[in-house]
């Protein structure tokens, strides 16, 4: 869009500096058309709505041969006003319309780039804070782990001393029935 409307102040530029295309340099004229058809065919979606179709016509034959179309005489039907005034005329409204379509391109590139900004800040706090309850989670899981792995420490040692814990008392009971019957006898 930079290099159409670059483009197009160039050809209006060189149609300015004369009063009329009978005056501009043949080769101006033809890189002027030359410029014109390239914008016209690379941006006829843009300009669908804004050239009427008289004006597409003008700046037909203006594309196919810009020297004859302006130094043809005026047909009766024509008034004498200079063809080249409505072809500038057409470079500006191309130009003015080419600069409203990058103007809103630009904002809206501009909106698009803060919702994006916004969007990536949004996703980064998320990747934040799931980082955060990854980092919570796992600590919760080594903690748990260390706790089951003491408790079955603490089974293995309790049913080690429930088993000592019997012994003794089978021992003691068989001690405390001998004391019994030493004590019958006594």
């Amino acid at each position: 869009m930079l290099g159409s409307i670059s483009a197009l102040k160039s050809a209006v530029t060189v149609l300015s500096k004369h009063n009329s295309l009978l005056q501009v340099p043949r080769s101006h004229i033809v890189g002027v058309a030359a410029t014109v058809q390239n914008e016209m065919q690379k941006h006829a979606s843009l300009l669908t709505g804004v050239l009427t179709h008289k004006e597409r016509k003008a700046v037909s034959s203006f594309i196919q041969a810009p020297e004859d179309y302006f130094d043809a005489e005026p047909t009766f039907k024509q008034s004498y006003a200079p063809q080249s005034g409505e072809i500038f005329g057409i470079l500006n409204q191309m130009k003015e319309t080419f600069e409203t379509n990058l103007s809103s391109s630009q904002k809206e590139e501009m909106a698009n780039q803060k919702a994006y900004e916004d969007l990536k800040a949004a996703k980064e706090a998320e990747i934040a804070a799931a980082q955060d309850q990854i980092d919570t989670k796992t600590q919760e899981l080594a903690d748990t782990d260390e706790k089951n792995a003491q408790s079955k420490e603490d089974v293995e040692d309790t049913k080690k001393s429930l088993s000592a814990d019997e012994q003794f008392l089978m021992m003691l009971k068989e001690k405390c029935s001998m004391t019994d019957g030493e004590w019958e006898e006594r």
